[in-house]
């Protein structure tokens, strides 16, 4: 006889795509420690050493002080070398530069996003699908703004067109515009005087971007001899009045992931209200890690390890492309930032054309993907429908060590051509 089930004060808390595929590779003996396993689903990059790269660090130094808490809105030298960084590095000649008080820290890019939602009045919130699969359900807890979904269209990879866009802000009454730049998962790149368009559009509109750009390091449309990096950082022309809301920090362009040291860049009193989020969401970050984190961002350094992993990851991603592409694997664009590929998987043999069934292939072999459909995000599940639009594409990682990669793609081109047979 079944026990019988008694209420609870709490909801069943759905897991997002990377802990949903971890969770079931674990069934399966799945430890990140395990070399045999390789795990094409990691939302990290590979924090190893890389040629040219500077050193990795490996000792963090604890004041006296580092003891105590952290200010919620972060140590205050931290806050002010972030800002010098942005003004350096996209600032040059502008006549507004980023100061401390444009600066929040924040201890994770979840943490900072949290914060910002948090903040929010209520509004009509848009987001683009697909998206990063953690914004489901930051979209759905907080109740203050409504969530409103855009499509975007494979067929057009993915592009959305300013005066569509300026359509979905006027028609939908947007009052602000949440999406990651470089998108995760189709690497999508909104750049140049694209970007200077929509930074414009959100001006004349007064329409809030708040703007994930935890890849904007990892660019693979650039000019030639340029620092491969972006940011709407390079397009506000008055920082207090135009309310562009930036998200970054150590997690991906550092790779640094496991520092847990994110930052909120916008007007100060944006700044200041996502602060005060903070002090009743999270109480702030690790005191010991943000006064380490402040050599990082000098000049020097940041680009000695974007120019090391711009190489080493473009290596990655070339031959992820083209190895998918001889086993049928489809890109309606390549990616033009991230370290992820966005595959339609549709034309390989049955059983492995759609992003559910190609997963539970690959794990028998020790290979972790993410299927399409945790990328249909759909806050509170208020879109109803027999299923996703994605549910034949796969998000492949080139995130991982290239031997790890290569490994991974010999299973898989082993799965798909036995299946061919």
């Amino acid at each position: 006889m079944q026990p019988e089930s008694h209420p609870s004060a709490f909801r069943p808390v759905p897991r997002t795509g990377v802990i949903y595929v971890t969770g079931e590779a674990r069934k399966l003996g799945f430890d990140p420690a395990d070399a045999d396993w390789c795990n094409l689903g990691q939302g990290q990059p590979d924090t190893g050493e890389l040629p040219g790269a500077p050193s990795r660090e490996h000792t963090v130094p604890i004041l006296v002080d580092d003891q105590e808490y952290a200010p919620v809105a972060g140590l205050m030298e931290l806050r002010d070398a972030i800002a010098g960084y942005y003004n350096r590095t996209y600032r040059r000649g502008m006549k507004t530069h980023y100061g401390a008080e444009n600066v929040c820290v924040s201890g994770g890019g979840r943490v900072g996003l949290a914060r910002a939602a948090a903040a929010l009045g209520q509004i009509n919130l848009g987001h683009f699908l697909p998206d990063y699969t953690a914004y489901e359900e930051l979209l759905d807890v907080f109740k203050a703004f409504t969530a409103i979904p855009i499509l975007l269209e494979a067929e057009r990879a993915y592009a959305l067109p300013i005066e569509e866009l300026r359509r979905e802000i006027q028609g939908r009454g947007l009052g602000a515009l949440l999406f990651s730049n470089p998108n995760n998962p189709t690497g999508r790149h909104i750049q140049g005087e694209e970007l200077r368009r929509w930074i414009e559009l959100g001006r004349d509109s007064d329409c809030s971007l708040l703007i994930d750009e935890f890849y904007s390091h990892y660019v693979w449309s650039g000019k030639p001899g340029q620092l491969p990096v972006e940011s709407a950082a390079r397009y506000i022309e008055d920082i207090e009045r135009e309310e562009v809301v930036l998200f970054d920090g150590l997690t991906k362009n550092w790779r640094y992931p496991g520092w847990r040291m994110t930052w909120t860049m916008g007007p100060k009193k944006v700044v200041e209200a996502v602060a005060n989020a903070g002090s009743f969401l999270d109480g702030g970050g690790s005191r010991p890690l943000q006064r380490a984190a402040i050599h990082l961002l000098e000049d020097a350094h940041m680009e000695a390890e974007t120019r090391a992993t711009h190489q080493a990851f473009r290596a990655k991603r070339d031959l992820v492309i083209s190895r998918l592409e001889r086993l049928g694997v489809r890109f309606d664009r390549p990616p033009e930032g991230t370290f992820y590929a966005w595959g339609n998987v549709s034309a390989l043999p049955e059983g492995l054309n759609d992003g559910m069934g190609l997963f539970r292939a690959l794990l028998q072999e020790k290979v972790i993907v993410v299927p399409g459909e945790f990328f249909d995000i759909n806050p509170g599940k208020r879109r109803q429908g027999r299923g996703s639009r994605f549910q034949q594409y796969v998000r492949f990682s080139f995130g991982p060590a290239m031997g790890t990669i290569e490994k991974a793609l010999e299973r898989m081109e082993r799965v798909v051509l036995g299946a061919a047979r």
